[in-house]
């Protein structure tokens, strides 16, 4: 790999988190983060400058050995999520333990033990949100619950990081084109119609954006909605 910048997308295996990975790729070394070893060596060879990185991210041992060589990281980008929707009256503590581990703790935590790295580099982080983190639905408690709370976390380290030179920079699209949008739609017993939606690639320029701001300019939070077609 050469001495590009260097950036870290979760969940970078599929959907919104590949499509980041793949419109960082042509100026910035990666580290792709997700559990499936076979998509993100396939995605690597793809790319190029490009490494897998497989992860548990509710493993904070794993996490912890996993960033303990990672020096200076001018790009965290936090895309990966669970989504289980249910009235708050049908969803059990499990879920909620469950949604929480993966947005918001293993979010945390990741980026508490990179920032020396950020800070060193000045870098960005970027947390992929929802408008599910900005508006709460009948049927997404827990889910709109955990984004809320991730919204609140980059508020927060916002205040505390900017500082240290890192920006952070929360990313709330509206329903984009994935896989996890299609259970999504079959859970609520609607149709599937990608055309109505965001596409991966949208999300992906937003997070481009924010990643390549000049010095002078801190994108705080961005809102992306699919448009009347």
């Amino acid at each position: 790999m050469t001495s590009r910048p260097r950036a870290l997308v979760t969940g970078a295996s599929r959907g919104i988190g590949k499509a980041i990975a793949q419109a960082l790729a042509p100026t910035h070394d990666l580290l792709l983060g997700g559990r499936d070893q076979a998509a993100l060596s396939a995605l690597a060879t793809e790319l190029g400058n490009a490494l897998p990185w497989p992860l548990d991210l509710a493993d904070p041992d794993a996490l912890t050995a996993a960033t303990a060589e990672i020096d200076r990281l001018d790009l965290l980008v936090h895309s990966a999520g669970v989504a289980e929707l249910g009235a708050v009256a049908d969803t059990p503590a499990k879920v909620w333990r469950e949604t929480y581990e993966i947005n918001v703790v293993a979010v945390a935590e990741l980026t508490r033990v990179l920032l020396p790295a950020l800070r060193r580099a000045r870098g960005t982080v970027v947390l992929i949100n929802s408008g599910a983190g900005l508006r709460a639905n009948p049927g997404w408690g827990a889910y709109a619950a955990s984004k809320f709370a991730l919204r609140a976390l980059g508020d927060a380290l916002r205040a505390e990081e900017e500082p240290h030179g890192v920006r952070v920079t929360s990313v709330h699209p509206g329903r984009t084109a994935t896989d996890m949008q299609r259970g999504i739609r079959s859970a609520e017993g609607g149709d599937f119609r990608p055309e109505a939606y965001l596409t991966p690639e949208s999300v992906a320029s937003a997070v481009l954006m924010a990643a390549t701001a000049s010095q002078d300019a801190h994108l705080t939070e961005i809102v992306i909605r699919p448009a009347a077609r």
